[in-house]
């Protein structure tokens, strides 16, 4: 095997020394960004592992923990950050925060990821991992946690998407609507472990109930409330259209229930809809959705991190439960026939 890379390797390629090497490595300011640009250069084409002897930052020193999101504006990712940095502030340590906000920042990130040793651990927020990322994340050896999502055998915490759809799901038909459509959420470019249990939970809650699927009435969209506004559009434009509407989140729902006000359909007379999360506009709105902790599961992966880098013992999954939280927005339907029916 041959011998590991290390700091004379990159300077040596970079043609500066190594003192300038470490020093552009760790984002010394003194560092000209032509030279800084060139031993990065360096260090990715080598597949430079920053080494703990040679920057300082053994594990436990830097007094830092990573964590990285693909964004910001969402409300789950704002809860679950609340959460950890609160827990993480407790325990005596600083938030490094990484925001991907597209594929190509989310490349850069991974490409650079080995030099990187700027923290003592690294929490993930709300989004998977391909292989070759996961690889990146194992080769800087410090302690990875995963929130809202699962990544290889690394602790993590979330709900079960399934069962969380199931209860959306099972409110509707208990309800006794039968045409149920879904609004399904996606953002291929930065969320590569989609939540496929909501979507799972739809086809089995109809398995279940002995309806058959019709592909019409699923509509995938991007994670927005106006995503959700121009789904509910679609499906209003079916020629036999739902009684009632699942989405993937509150924030979908909300936009799908702006459409149905617009198009002077009474919610939940003429169509229901239920969300998952429990949004704090969930409650404001009269939303039925199904709740999910999301500042709990930031706490969770902040205490799993801590005790990780304490030496403790850190259950491997953790699964946090969700509840069905009805109001206004979901109802039986009308009898046949309804009026605003599109013949």
């Amino acid at each position: 095997m041959s011998e590991p890379v290390n700091l004379a390797d990159v300077a040596r390629r970079a043609g500066v020394s190594p003192a300038t090497a470490s020093r552009a490595l760790s984002g010394h300011p003194h560092v000209a960004e032509v030279t800084r640009a060139r031993v990065w250069e360096a260090a990715r084409a080598l597949e430079y592992v920053a080494s703990p002897e040679a920057t300082g930052l053994a594990r436990g020193t830097t007094g830092r923990v990573a964590v990285v999101v693909p964004h910001l504006a969402r409300w789950w990712f704002g809860a679950a950050l609340e959460g950890l940095g609160t827990v993480l502030r407790e325990g005596g340590r600083d938030l490094l925060l990484y925001r991907l906000g597209d594929a190509g920042s989310r490349q850069a990130f991974f490409d650079e990821l080995p030099t990187r040793r700027r923290a003592d651990a690294v929490v993930l927020l709300g989004f998977g991992v391909d292989e070759r990322e996961r690889e990146r994340l194992d080769r800087i050896g410090v302690g990875i946690v995963a929130a809202g999502t699962r990544v290889g055998s690394h602790p993590s915490v979330s709900i079960d998407d399934h069962a969380a759809g199931r209860q959306a799901m099972d409110h509707l038909l208990h309800l006794g609507h039968r045409r149920i459509g879904t609004i399904v959420a996606a953002d291929p470019e930065l969320d590569l472990a989609q939540p496929a249990g909501r979507s799972s939970a739809y086809r089995a809650a109809l398995a279940d109930a002995g309806i058959t699927p019709d592909p019409a009435l699923s509509v995938t969209v991007t994670w927005s409330p106006e995503s959700g506004a121009r789904a509910m559009g679609e499906l209003l434009g079916l020629a036999d259209p739902p009684t009632a509407v699942y989405a993937h989140s509150d924030e979908i729902a909300l936009g799908a229930v702006r459409t149905l006000r617009r198009a002077g359909l009474r919610v939940p007379e003429d169509v229901s809809v239920v969300g998952i999360d429990d949004h704090p506009l969930a409650a404001m709105t009269d939303l039925s959705t199904v709740a999910q902790p999301a500042a709990e599961q930031g706490e969770l992966a902040g205490r799993m991190a801590l005790a990780g880098l304490a030496g403790e013992p850190v259950d491997p999954v953790v699964t946090v439960p969700t509840r069905l939280v009805i109001r206004g927005s979901s109802g039986p339907p009308q009898a046949a026939g309804r009026r605003w029916r599109r013949s």
